[in-house]
């Protein structure tokens, strides 16, 4: 299977911290500066987040920082 057909992976809240090593609130500052991706509404109670898109964030801030 190609990567382009494999679907993608979603993180919740924990993972998403665990990940860039922002606690909750940093996380939603974030999203509202917009500076962070939005997640996506799983259920009423639940959000995610695609882990590429975290991903592609981490990365932008590596570029920023050099």
């Amino acid at each position: 299977m190609s990567e382009a057909n494999e679907p993608r992976q979603m993180l919740r809240l924990p993972q998403v911290s665990a990940k860039t090593t922002l606690s909750r609130s940093a996380i939603y500052e974030a999203i509202k500066d917009r500076d962070f991706p939005k997640p996506i509404k799983v259920t009423s109670s639940l959000n995610a987040w695609f882990e590429d898109e975290v991903d592609a964030w981490l990365e932008s801030r590596d570029r920023a920082a050099v």
